[in-house]
C-alpha cells in the first residue's frame, strides 16, 4: 500500500502505520508525560519518521519536553567527528538529553533530505557538523528548512564553516595551519609538499592556504612548494605518497598533511619506498587523532580542541534563548618525532 503523500498525512495515519491507537501516538508525539512502553514509541517514531510527519502537534511536541538532540554529519566514521560526537553525547547527557546522529557525506541535497527526515522526530536541537554550510545552497533550501524548523521552536547550530544565521562553533583552520606552515620553515626547510586533501571541501583548502601563508612568511620560495590533492582518508594519504615517491622527492625535505589520516597514509608510502621520517623528510599532519601519537615516528601536528567543540555545541543548542552566537576554537602545535631541523 503506498504511504499518503507527504503534504497530507496526519496523526492517524502515524498511528496506522505504526499498529497503535491514536491515543499512543498522540502521546509519543505530543511529547506527552504519560509512559508509552518503549516498543510501542520505538513504531511510532519510526513510522512518524517513514511518513515524513512534520505537522503541528510535532512542532507543539518540539517547544515541550522532547529530550532529543539530532547531529546531522558530513561522515561518521572520521576519528575527528567520533570525538566530537562523543564529547557531544557527554554533554547532552548532563541534562537527560541524548543525541541521534545521521551521516549526509556532505552532499547538500542528503543534508535537505535528512533534516526533514529528522524534524519528524521532533529534536529539541538540530546540530550541523558539516566542513562548509552556506545559506545559498540547493537555492536557498536548506536555510529555509532550518528556519522552518527553528520557527516551529527548534534550535540550529553549526559546527563548520558557514554563513548561516544561527549559532555555530567554527575553526580557525586557516590561522592554525599558517603557524604549523611558519615552524616548518623557521626549522629550516625550504623545499616542501603540501598534501592538501580535496580541492572542494573547505576545510582541506583553508588548511592549505594557511600552510602557503606560513611557508612564504618563513621565508620559503612559492616556486619550492607544491600541492598534491587526493581523498581525506588514510587511503588517500597513501595513494598521494606514493605519487610523490614516484615523481621524486629528491630535494624536498618537509611533507605536510592536510589532517592526521593522509599523514599516517603517507607516511606508509614513505616506508614503503625506504624514505625515512624525519631523517630523509619530514612530516606533519593535522587535528591530533589518538592515532597521531600510535604511530612511529610520532606525528608533529596541530591540535584542535574537538571534544570542546563538540561540548560547545551542546551548550549552545541547550541553552536560554538569545543573540546568536558564533563561536571560534584555534589550534595548537604539538611539535613531535616526526620532523628534524634542517641545516639553514
Amino acid at each position: 500500500m503506498p504511504h499518503p503523500a507527504r503534504d497530507t498525512v496526519t496523526l492517524h495515519d502515524v498511528a496506522a502505520a505504526a499498529g497503535v491507537s491514536l491515543a499512543t501516538a498522540s502521546r509519543v508525539l505530543g511529547a506527552s508525560s504519560r509512559t508509552v512502553a518503549p516498543e510501542y514509541r520505538e513504531r511510532v517514531l519510526a513510522a512518524a519518521e517513514r511518513l515524513r510527519y512534520t505537522a503541528d502537534a510535532s512542532a507543539r511536541a518540539m517547544r515541550g519536553t522532547s529530550g532529543s538532540l539530532a547531529l546531522v554529519a558530513d561522515d561518521l566514521t572520521t576519528p575527528s567527528i567520533a570525538i566530537m560526537v562523543s564529547a557531544m553525547e557527554r554533554e547532552a547527557s548532563t541534562t537527560g538529553a541524548f543525541v541521534t546522529v545521521s551521516a549526509t557525506h556532505g552532499d547538500p541535497g542528503r543534508q535537505l533530505e535528512t533534516i526533514r527526515h529528522v524534524r519528524a522526530l521532533r529534536p529539541r536541537a538540530l546540530v550541523l557538523t558539516s566542513g562548509r554550510v552556506a545559506a545559498d545552497a540547493l537555492s536557498g533550501r536548506l536555510l529555509e528548512e532550518l528556519r522552518a524548523y527553528e520557527r516551529d521552536g527548534g534550535r540550529v547550530v553549526v559546527v563548520g564553516d558557514t554563513d548561516l544565521p544561527f549559532h555555530s562553533v567554527g575553526f580557525d583552520n586557516r590561522g592554525a595551519a599558517r603557524r604549523l606552515g611558519e615552524f616548518v620553515a623557521e626549522t629550516g626547510h625550504r623545499r616542501i609538499a603540501i598534501i592538501a586533501g580535496a580541492r572542494e571541501e573547505a576545510a582541506p583548502a583553508a588548511r592549505t592556504a594557511g600552510f602557503v601563508d606560513g611557508l612564504l612568511a618563513g621565508g620559503v620560495a612559492a616556486a619550492d612548494v607544491r600541492i598534491a590533492y587526493c581523498a581525506v582518508s588514510r587511503e588517500g594519504g597513501l595513494e598521494a605518497g606514493r605519487r610523490l615517491v614516484a615523481e621524486g622527492l629528491a630535494g624536498t625535505d618537509a611533507v605536510v598533511a592536510a589532517n592526521d589520516l593522509i599523514a599516517v597514509g603517507a607516511l606508509r608510502a614513505f616506508r614503503e619506498a625506504g624514505v625515512a621520517v624525519p631523517d630523509d623528510v619530514s612530516l606533519t599532519g593535522f587535528d591530533d587523532i589518538r592515532l597521531a601519537v600510535n604511530v612511529t615516528p610520532r606525528l608533529t601536528t596541530v591540535a584542535l580542541p574537538l571534544a570542546y567543540a563538540g561540548a560547545e555545541a551542546i551548550r549552545l543548542a541547550l541553552g536560554e534563548p538569545g543573540a546568536v552566537t558564533h563561536v571560534t576554537v584555534e589550534g595548537r602545535l604539538v611539535v613531535r618525532d616526526s620532523t628534524a631541523e634542517r641545516a639553514g
